[in-house]
């Protein structure tokens, strides 16, 4: 399908098709016996006020509720949201009990969970069909589906790390928020009754259903394809491609930047430094950013001196810790700095550190551009994902070994990769609990498989005392059962071993966006 006739440059679909996005359902007020208290008092609020509290209520049990910053954003935007007769009652966040209003949410997850199977598969039936209906596009002839066709629900902004906008109030996506794209031919999607479109535009030259533009960031939200789509994975396949490229001039780009090092031009130092960190931290560039509309995050570009803590490593000479945060908000804790960085990036090897100034992102990608056509940081990010994934697979798999093993290997080579690119996550909330259930399963194998033991040995003993054929069936069936529990347990005791190596690291994202699948196949 990728070898059909090309389109000219910059059209990406000559036809597009589809239902819109479908948005999230209208708010359901509390039931009249569930109540919100001020000062103690219960008091009847809004349906608006009422809506925003819910936020809030459910999130009691988070973290997010206990930071100052949430608090005040929160409460801010809520005062926004009520009548003038609730503005003056509510002033003080402290004075809400919400507690009831959670309880309530509480026992109605509980319910969904104990729902008996039928119920579940009533659920289930009605999420396939509005994903059939909402969730597929006619895409120049051939049916794609469609990466995210629902509107984010409204709801409290959490952000990542500290951010400042955190606790504010995401407000409801509505049909006149959105902008839809298709082609002029096609049936254009109707909007929910009553409503209509912000703006319905033939635009082929992007590759977007719909948009429309959020209140937190004020940025652009998409509805895309899935990247099982024509035109994600051809997009895929030329970003692997020029990864691969990167693949023959790498060893000479190492050698002049380390060569640069040591250049008489501050420039060029620099620039050498900053290449250094991209290739071997898997840094991104990083940009100047607006104080208080961001997080405090950092990229190679935006390094400062205060993250280089000095904290010797175990086995190193002259190490240098740095805790930032990257992209993602999530913290890096390393690495061993050569000596010659230390001493003429840092101004020595112990703090107070002096930091170089690192060149500006347009440079540092000028002159990625002049080294390869094509090269970006990500380039980079991506090569050395893809690379590592196909030498861990090499030195890891035992072809010997069962599907559990190689799966496990699999893994391992995978978490190297996300370690690599600093895709962390939190330990999930079940993590404990699932592990419970796990080690109660392995201990009941381990069980069986001692009596099955017992079982062969008097199945043996009774074929030494008979030398009967009836006997000796009996053994090979014994046999049988105890390799087939044996493998049960090995593959639970992987199990196990995976979930707890996993547990703080992210393989999703790496997967999708950073791992050239063909090295996946050929493995």
């Amino acid at each position: 399908r990728w070898e059909e006739e090309k389109a000219a440059d910059g059209v990406k679909w000559t036809q597009l098709e589809h239902r819109g996005p479908y948005f999230a359902p209208l708010y359901e007020p509390l039931p009249e016996d569930v109540r919100f208290y001020y000062d103690g008092k219960p008091l009847k609020l809004s349906l608006a006020t009422e809506e925003i509290a819910t936020f809030y209520a459910k999130m009691l049990n988070h973290e997010y509720t206990t930071k100052e910053i949430f608090q005040t954003n929160f409460f801010h935007d809520w005062r926004k949201e009520m009548t003038s007769e609730e503005q003056e009652i509510i002033q003080d966040l402290d004075k809400c009990d919400f507690s009831e209003i959670h309880k309530y949410f509480v026992d109605q997850s509980e319910a969904r969970k104990a729902l008996p199977k039928e119920e579940k598969q009533k659920l289930k039936e009605e999420a396939d069909k509005i994903q059939e209906e909402y969730g597929y596009c006619i895409l120049d002839g051939h049916r794609e589906k469609i990466g995210n066709f629902k509107t984010e629900p409204p709801g409290l902004f959490r952000g990542r790390g500290n951010h400042p906008k955190m606790g504010m109030l995401k407000k409801r996506i509505m049909p006149e928020d959105v902008v839809i794209n298709c082609s002029r031919d096609s049936k254009i999607p109707e909007p929910p009754e009553g409503h209509k479109w912000k703006e319905v535009r033939f635009d082929n030259t992007v590759t977007w259903l719909a948009s429309w533009t959020e209140n937190i960031q004020n940025t652009l939200k998409y509805i895309m394809l899935n990247p099982s789509s024509k035109l994600k994975g051809e997009k895929d396949w030329q970003k692997y491609e020029v990864a691969r490229r990167l693949k023959d001039v790498v060893h000479k780009i190492r050698a002049q930047y380390r060569a640069d090092w040591k250049s008489k031009e501050m420039k060029k130092r620099q620039r050498a430094v900053a290449l250094y960190f991209i290739d071997k931290l898997a840094l991104r560039a990083g940009n100047e950013k607006e104080e208080g509309e961001t997080a405090d995050t950092v990229g190679c570009c935006s390094l400062r001196s205060q993250i280089f803590s000095g904290q010797p490593l175990p086995g190193l000479h002259h190490p240098h810790r740095e805790e930032f945060l990257s992209h993602l908000n999530l913290l890096f804790q390393f690495v061993a700095i050569p000596l010659i960085l230390s001493l003429q990036f840092l101004g020595g090897v112990s703090p107070p550190f002096v930091l170089s100034p690192f060149p500006q992102t347009n440079f540092l990608n000028k002159h990625l551009q002049n080294l390869m056509d094509g090269l970006t940081a990500k380039v980079f990010r991506t090569y050395n994902a893809s690379i590592t994934l196909q030498e861990q697979l090499k030195a890891l798999t035992n072809p010997e070994d069962n599907t559990g093993g190689k799966l496990l290997s699999y893994n391992r080579a995978n978490r190297a990769v996300a370690v690599l690119c600093n895709h962390q996550r939190s330990v999930p909330k079940t993590f404990a609990k699932s592990m419970e259930i796990l080690q109660a399963k392995i201990d009941a194998k381990k069980k069986q498989v001692e009596e099955a033991q017992q079982e062969v040995k008097k199945a043996e003993d009774e074929f030494e005392d008979t030398k009967d054929a009836k006997a000796e069936v009996n053994v090979e069936k014994k046999k049988k059962l105890l390799k087939r529990l044996e493998e049960q347990l090995a593959r639970l005791e992987v199990q196990a071993t995976d979930k707890e190596e996993n547990k703080q690291i992210a393989l999703g994202t790496s997967k999708l966006n950073y791992l050239d699948p063909r090295i996946s196949v050929a493995w």
